[in-house]
């Protein structure tokens, strides 16, 4: 059968889902994923900070943006589809879970989990302890949230208008009070709306085992980009 998700980012439109156990259609945003960054992804990706990983790319605007403006980036994503619709944008990217091993780990600056990849893995603690294994010490996680204060498990499968297909997998969605109750080990620096979507910026408390991590100042709308260091983490691949 084919797979609707790779078929959808070939058409670059919907209609695409992630279908419920009980029925229930959440719809996925394919038209804005596969668009050139609209000026909410924009100002997002103005609060980055140095070497950036971008979790559940998909088709890799946010990647391939930051790539054209030289910053060190990755995308990961376990779509195949998903990856190679970002290496043609240009973006480097690899086919791998979060939860492989990952190049970098431990010297990222900034981990995205946009779109609603939060939900990823369906365990949000989970996934919050291993984005801080990924990130350098004082690192900066920016989170995109339900725009509802929710808190939901699913299995879901991906469907369009006319079939479902491939296994179950864990779900979750979470809104920002939800995900702040989950962020143990966090500093919260930033929270705002912007075009009915939601975002948190979180910063890793993780100490270093070797120095103290180089002072950065607060997220804040007018914030931009620190240039890449030396290192890049993506080198290690």
């Amino acid at each position: 059968m084919a797979d609707p998700y790779a078929a959808a980012l070939r058409a670059g439109r919907g209609p695409l889902f992630l279908r419920s156990a009980d029925g229930r259609l959440l719809p996925l945003e394919v038209e804005r994923w596969c668009a050139r960054p609209d000026p909410v992804d924009l100002d997002v990706l103005d609060r980055c900070e140095g070497a950036v990983l971008d979790v559940g790319c998909g088709p890799g605007r946010l990647v391939a943006e930051l790539a054209v403006r030289g910053r060190t980036v990755l995308g990961v994503d376990v779509s195949a589809a998903a990856v190679e619709h970002t290496a043609r944008l240009g973006g480097p990217a690899l086919r791998r879970s979060v939860f492989d091993a990952l190049p970098g780990e431990g010297r990222w600056d900034t981990v995205l989990l946009m779109d609603g990849n939060i939900g990823i893995g369906g365990d949000p603690r989970a996934l919050l302890a291993r984005t801080a294994t990924l990130l350098a010490p004082g690192g900066l996680l920016i989170a995109e949230t339900a725009p509802a204060d929710v808190d939901e498990r699913f299995q879901v499968r991906i469907s369009d208008a006319r079939r479902t297909s491939g296994a179950p997998f864990p779900w979750a969605r979470l809104g920002a009070p939800a995900l702040l109750r989950y962020a143990r080990g966090w500093r919260p620096v930033g929270q705002w709306t912007a075009g009915g979507r939601r975002f948190l910026a979180l910063r890793n408390r993780r100490a270093s085992s070797s120095a103290e991590p180089p002072k950065r100042t607060a997220v804040i709308s007018s914030q931009r980009a620190r240039k890449p260091s030396g290192e890049s983490p993506v080198a290690d691949r």
